[in-house]
């Protein structure tokens, strides 16, 4: 296990005085639990019974042929339970929030699915639920409230600031101070103060560790490695098993949304962002600010990816050359989706379709003997709100209204 506080100049705890006995219970509680084979034992019986792993690689055949370039795989962690990687995470935290003594445990959602990852985990263990979605993700992506309320959670819609993901942040943080006794934070992604960004990553880890040993054992030598980056926590997931190999691109894809003004797109680290080096829900990265130090609104046609800011890990990987970023618009997302439903029979989540479009730009440049692997960070059944009136607007209209007059 790698644990660092910080990474370069980012990451670090910059939090209220109160606070701070919370997070030194924390590091204390997982260093001791990683170190616990007990502890590690009933985590690997959960991941494999209950989460569903190891999740397949995937060799993408029919991709790889219309392409004619690198052999393409997916790490299918859409295959995990409840439809993406975050369970990874939110079993971690709710096994290690129990041996705290925790009752409850809160969280922050922006597609949903950290939420819904939660409130499915914390109903496993026997944990009381509150998740914190801002009531624009609330009104499109409805059906993952509908299936956080099924596992027992209370879904908060916030009201607040621009009513996304970074409002929720605020409200749960908010919760949380006011809870300490008996209720864990469950931060869904490698953002926020220390030690935060090294928990998730490290139960994310699991990824990046099926994969390297996946891909050893068909044979691969691998060229590439590519994931959407909202706050970082799948990216880093799959990054951390191919981090050693300097000869293997690590390849991060944010939002580019519709357009390159504040407010149209969510890049924080791909060229020409503006982002700037700030401290936020408290911990130091790379964020989209104002002149004044305050967060500026951003666009993704997927939720997830839908932040103004950045894990410190990627931040450092990105300022030290190991990582490159890029950005896929909304329109390339939404091709990209579609291109490899058709040919392999695969929906990918809009989070994860931002990879597929950088993948289709390099894998053709590739030599065939080389392998691209692509993390699919979770499947895109819970977009159909979002893609199917994209692609059938009229019949999605006179559907859903006949399902108002039923």
């Amino acid at each position: 296990m790698r644990y660092s506080k910080t990474y370069g100049e980012f990451g670090d705890s910059y939090v209220p005085e109160m606070l701070q006995p919370a997070l030194d219970e924390l590091e204390t509680a997982f260093l001791s639990a990683m170190n616990d084979k007990s502890f590690l034992d009933e985590l690997a019986y959960l991941q494999k019974t209950f989460i569903g792993r190891p999740t397949p690689l995937y060799y993408a055949e029919n991709l790889t042929k219309k392409l004619g370039g690198a052999k393409i795989f997916f790490k299918c962690e859409g295959l995990a339970h409840t439809g993406a990687h975050k369970i990874n995470n939110a079993v971690g935290q709710c096994l290690l929030a129990k041996r705290m003594g925790k009752k409850n445990v809160v969280a922050e959602t922006g597609a949903g699915q950290h939420g819904v990852a939660t409130a499915s985990a914390a109903a496993k263990l026997g944990l009381g639920c509150n998740v914190y979605m801002g009531a624009v993700d609330v009104k499109r992506q409805h059906p993952n409230v509908f299936t956080m309320q099924m596992f027992g959670a209370n879904v908060v819609s916030v009201e607040s600031g621009n009513k996304g993901l970074a409002d929720a942040v605020d409200e749960a943080l908010g919760f949380w101070i006011k809870s300490l006794k008996d209720t864990h934070y469950l931060l869904g992604s490698v953002v926020g103060p220390a030690p935060f960004p090294a928990i998730v990553r490290e139960f994310q880890s699991v990824i990046g560790r099926e994969a390297k040993q996946q891909v050893q054992e068909l044979g691969q030598d691998v060229a590439a490695v590519i994931a959407a980056v909202g706050g970082g926590s799948n990216a880093m997931g799959i990054f951390s098993g191919f981090l050693d190999d300097e000869k293997i691109q690590l390849i991060g894809v944010e939002g580019g949304g519709i357009g390159d003004k504040y407010g149209e797109h969510a890049k924080r680290l791909a060229p020409n962002s503006g982002a700037k080096t700030g401290i936020h829900h408290g911990y130091k990265s790379k964020f989209l600010l104002d002149s004044n130090g305050d967060v500026l609104p951003t666009h993704s046609i997927s939720a997830g990816l839908d932040y103004p800011g950045v894990g410190p890990e990627p931040a450092y990987l990105k300022e030290s050359g190991r990582l490159t970023m890029t950005a896929a618009n909304d329109d390339e997302v939404i091709n990209a989706l579609k291109l490899v439903a058709k040919h392999e029979g695969i929906l990918f989540a809009l989070e994860s379709s931002h990879a597929l479009a950088e993948l289709l730009k390099i894998a053709p440049t590739m030599p065939k003997d080389k392998a691209v692997i692509v993390n699919m960070s979770g499947r895109g059944d819970k977009d159909i709100f979002i893609t199917a009136p994209v692609f059938n607007k009229q019949e999605w209209v006179e559907f859903l209204s006949n399902e108002i007059k039923n």
